[in-house]
């Protein structure tokens, strides 16, 4: 079969990666890719927001199967284009149609949905600058902390979590009024916060049936002990050491098995990942946020974890057979730890070499933001590599990463040196 993978960061290497080993590949491409895909893809200089040239590029090279990475051309209703254009309909697309992209692209229409089918999540109300004043009644119920959340996407920036309630107003203000998050603030969700520890668990669905991935947690704030600002992801470790069975089994009951019957029930077709954000609440799991696609870092250590042959598995999904297949994940732990850009996740410089990826043993090293220039690897993003180990633990799996981040450099880079430190690791 020939795949076409749509994206560019280290979850799409970490697919890429995967799919290369698979019995079943051809070709192989990557839309727009980064310097590692390139060693085991072909790349595509495409912008995924341009389905026209998308299109173009699945007729000439006779792609059969769509693997959709970011968010952003699942929320515009990629998946809706090809479904619509008799050339390509017949072409299988992973990832949701627009309207159940909306699970991710609204936070309001997640909440509304999390109410309706009695999902765990936190209390909330939502606002518009018109409304502005209701919002500043509503906070003044709530305890602090403060957490305000932009409606749309914000490259996962778009949460704010303050301490004092009159900064709570002011960052009312300056979402709703100042557009500080662009349409993505048009409207704005104010939700009670919920103490406990967070992670993330995965499901792939083929619109009827669904298999669970690896649970993982990733890190992202920029600073240790998780201070200073968001990022799109600092690291991640899977499994998730305080997610026994008995908590899994009411992630399962109480969110999985809800919200796979909910979309049933509202007729939202539903087919891909689907990533929920989970905090642990003592005990108890409560739905942070979905993500209609894997998350990022994340990739980087549940990829590692599935043994079966991925692309089998991504068949049995575009043919609704996922009833028909069982996974095989490996037991060992996964670590990935991100090497980012001086200055990310504020401004930052592109184009700095990058040295050692030759030195590497023993771990993966997913690009998330490289180019080749001039026949040489250099940065271009913030989150530029992921260095991913496997270990019979966590301890072991962190330090043969930290161990390989020491023979790589490029001008600027910085890096967490704590990921796994809330885990007993």
């Amino acid at each position: 079969m020939n795949i076409l993978i749509i994206g560019s960061g280290g979850r799409e290497h970490a697919f890429a990666w995967k799919l290369a080993q698979s019995s079943k590949i051809g070709n192989l491409f990557v839309a727009p890719g980064n310097a590692g895909t390139a060693t085991i893809a072909t790349n595509l200089e495409i912008d995924t927001l341009n389905f026209e040239s998308i299109k173009k590029v699945v007729l000439q090279y006779k792609i059969n199967l769509v693997l959709v990475g970011p968010e952003i051309p699942l929320v515009a209703g990629i998946h809706d284009y090809f479904l619509s254009d008799n050339e390509i309909k017949h072409v299988s697309v992973i990832g949701p149609q627009q309207y159940a992209a909306k699970l991710e692209g609204s936070k309001e229409f997640a909440k509304e949905f999390m109410y309706r089918h009695q999902i765990p999540t936190a209390a909330y109300q939502s606002f518009t600058a018109e409304t502005l004043e209701d919002g500043f009644n509503f906070l003044e119920t709530l305890l602090p902390p403060y957490v305000l959340k932009a409606d749309g996407l914000a490259a996962g920036k778009g949460v704010v979590i303050l301490e004092d309630l009159q900064e709570a107003k002011d960052e009312l203000i300056a979402m709703l009024k100042d557009q500080k998050f662009g349409d993505a603030s048009k409207k704005v969700v104010v939700e009670e916060f919920l103490n406990g520890i967070e992670m993330s668990c995965f499901v792939l669905t083929d619109g009827k049936n669904y298999i669970t991935l690896p649970n993982a947690k990733d890190y992202k704030r920029i600073g240790e002990s998780d201070t200073g600002l968001n990022t799109g992801g600092m690291g991640a470790v899977s499994p998730v050491s305080f997610a026994d069975d008995a908590f899994l089994q009411k992630v399962e009951e109480r969110i999985i098995k809800r919200t796979i019957q909910g979309l049933k029930q509202d007729n939202i077709t539903f087919v891909g990942f689907i990533f929920f954000g989970l905090i642990n609440v003592e005990g108890n799991p409560f739905v942070i946020e979905y993500n209609v696609r894997m998350g990022d870092p994340e990739t980087e250590v549940v990829i590692p974890r599935i043994k079966s042959d991925f692309l089998e598995l991504l068949i049995a999904t575009s043919q609704q057979n996922l009833d028909q297949y069982s996974i095989e994940i490996d037991n060992r732990s996964v670590a990935t730890v991100m090497l980012v850009s001086g200055g990310y996740p504020e401004s930052y410089q592109n184009g700095k070499e990058i040295f050692g990826l030759e030195k590497v043993t023993d771990s993966m090293v997913f690009h998330a933001g490289t180019k080749i220039q001039n026949e040489k690897i250099v940065s271009n993003g913030g989150r530029v590599l992921a260095v991913t180990s496997y270990g019979t633990d966590m301890e072991e799996a962190l330090k043969i990463s930290y161990q390989n981040i020491s023979k790589i450099q490029f001008e600027g880079m910085y890096y967490r040196t704590d990921i796994g430190f809330d885990l007993n690791v």
